[in-house]
């Protein structure tokens, strides 16, 4: 079973059709023993970090989070649900994020380019991203967000992509893995990176 977080927070729908249609088995659930009993978990997210988090907050979710990514069970954050697992974001300078992954979120700037940063990119992808495997070199997947991250340790960053000047688009740090991307948006490369996910043991 696959839990997908639910703290109000907009694109659930899209992922729970994108799981399905690979054959999965996915709950919507901001229950907390449901989430323990998952096999793997999904924090997706549209929205801004600072309300995001404190929905996370209200709903009890944030310990159950941290338990799950220490007690070693495959988790992934999409987009804003990546951002909320780092320290924080210029976008809500007071609303400190999980903190599990060391790195911050930093507002696109540019007097040419548009912002936010939407519509469809390529990545240059690590040979060894475990959910990056089987979808090219340069692969084309869909972006929607304004704020970029500086990831601490070099080491996690499993892609970048160029919009305005590089950026890191992807981590991995154990059985914790983000992306800034889309998945459940990018068609079939994006199904390619959820079936990934879910082969993660």
């Amino acid at each position: 079973m696959v839990a997908i977080i639910d703290y109000d927070a907009g694109n659930i729908r899209s992922v729970e059709k994108a799981l399905i249609a690979l054959g999965a088995d996915p709950v919507v659930t901001r229950d907390r023993q449901q989430i323990r009993n998952a096999d793997h978990v999904i924090l997706p997210g549209v929205g801004a970090f600072g309300d995001c988090m404190q929905h996370l907050q209200d709903y009890g979710l944030t310990e159950v989070i941290r338990e799950t990514i220490r007690d070693g069970k495959p988790f992934l954050g999409i987009c804003v649900g990546m951002q909320l697992l780092f320290e924080g974001s210029e976008e809500s300078p007071d609303a400190p994020g999980l903190g599990i992954l060391k790195g911050k979120f930093y507002r696109f700037r540019s007097e040419t380019e548009k912002i936010p940063h939407m519509g469809w990119n390529s990545i240059r992808i690590r040979p060894d991203a475990r959910i990056l495997t089987g979808i090219g070199s340069d692969p084309y997947v869909y972006f929607v967000h304004s704020y970029y991250l500086k990831a601490e340790d070099p080491s996690i960053v499993t892609a970048r992509c160029d919009y305005i000047h590089p950026f890191d688009a992807s981590v991995e740090c154990g059985n914790c893995f983000g992306t800034q991307f889309h998945p459940e948006k990018s068609s079939q490369i994006g199904l390619t990176v959820l079936n990934n996910f879910l082969e993660v043991r």
